[in-house]
């Protein structure tokens, strides 16, 4: 009983630690502001273009910023496909990932369904000041209301969203 005391007292002393540096990480990786250039009109990969200032006046919009070569993003893809699929609104933006056709059909065979800028050569990604993949960003009524970078669960990003809505 006293050796499960104090493994209890460890993970948790562990967990809180863990749960201080990625806070830290987060707000040192954080943009200072929303770049303006993100809420100009921009084209998806499709064709189609989308205006992220229009989108996020009617609810919070998650903005996931990726890349097909990072091995996070492998973890993180399909579950922001999953909110998506359930209605929480979502842009992505692809940071150096090829050619658009090459980038659209290496989502559809992953099955991973979600809007995509194609950010060829990282021009968007620097404006924003992205310094990591991958990094979320909660934008509501044109402002930044959450960021976060690395590895985040599937209700992590749930809560967060939901915490925006307030």
């Amino acid at each position: 009983m006293a050796r499960l005391k104090k493994w209890s007292k460890e993970i948790i002393g562990l967990v809180v630690i863990i749960f201080i540096v990625f806070t830290v990480m987060d707000f040192w990786r954080k943009p200072e502001s929303l770049a303006p250039v993100l809420l100009e009109p921009q084209v998806l990969a499709t064709g189609e273009t989308v205006s992220l200032a229009e989108l996020s006046k009617e609810q919070p919009v998650l903005v996931y910023f990726w890349a097909t070569w990072c091995g996070v993003c492998k973890m993180t893809s399909p579950t922001v496909a999953d909110l998506a699929q359930s209605g929480v609104p979502v842009i992505s933006v692809a940071i150096r990932s090829g050619d658009s056709q090459r980038l659209l059909t290496g989502m559809a065979k992953k099955e991973l369904k979600f809007p995509v800028i194609n950010d060829i050569n990282g021009v968007l990604a620097n404006a924003v000041g992205i310094s990591a993949t991958p990094s979320f960003m909660i934008i509501d009524n044109g402002e930044m209301v959450s960021f976060t970078s690395g590895y985040t669960s599937y209700w992590g990003l749930k809560a967060r969203m939901w915490m925006a809505s307030f």
